[in-house]
């Protein structure tokens, strides 16, 4: 009697921070899959090595929604995954040698711009001037990040590098601001819900 007490007591105790944990995992898995799917909606344009793609709006929007925490686990799981030989990144590819390219740097940030966008969120507020401002933070960490990177691999000028890695994209990249800023409500935190 005593230990169907002692098993009866532990499910009412665990199973809703169990329940949680996998709320936050489905979660964290759904943003892995939009990312992956944005990195396949890429154009490729004649005077960059760097794709188009729309995998950043997820990467900002993941440590806009999930927090900073979350956010950082999901898109260090989407490289992982890639790294590992699945085929989520641009024009479904993988493996190392998709860090070793062009696009290598814009990839290694997505986990602090996921990080560094959901903490900003976080300190400024639930206001979407407030969201717009902790994307655009994340947006350019990963073009700075992106651009150093083809700077080194390539031998580019600063000025160069910036020219082809950052330039072309930084109107996109506001674009995708507004639009994070439109359907992430902070009210709705997902981080803060499951506190």
């Amino acid at each position: 009697m005593q230990s169907r007490e002692l098993t009866l007591s532990g499910i009412s105790r665990y199973s809703p921070s169990s329940s949680l944990g996998l709320a936050r995992a489905m979660k964290i898995f759904a943003f892995i899959c939009f990312t992956s799917a944005g990195a396949q909606l890429a154009v490729r344009l004649p005077f960059t090595p760097v794709p188009v793609t729309m995998q950043t709006l997820f990467v900002i929007l993941a440590g806009v929604t999930l927090g900073a925490r979350d956010g950082f686990y999901a898109m260090l799981s989407y490289l992982a995954l890639g790294l590992a030989g699945v085929p989520v990144f641009a024009e479904f590819s993988f493996g190392p040698a998709a860090l070793l390219g062009p696009t290598g740097g814009y990839l290694i940030s997505f986990p602090a711009a996921a990080l560094v966008s959901g903490y900003v969120a976080d300190a400024l507020g639930s206001g979407r001037w407030a969201v717009f401002s902790a994307s655009i933070c994340g947006a350019t960490l990963i073009l700075l990040s992106g651009a150093s990177y083809l700077a080194f691999i390539s031998g580019l000028t600063p000025a160069r590098a910036a020219s082809i890695g950052i330039m072309p994209f930084v109107a996109g990249d506001i674009v995708k601001a507004l639009i994070v800023s439109l359907v992430s409500r902070r009210g709705v935190n997902f981080q803060n819900a499951l506190r």
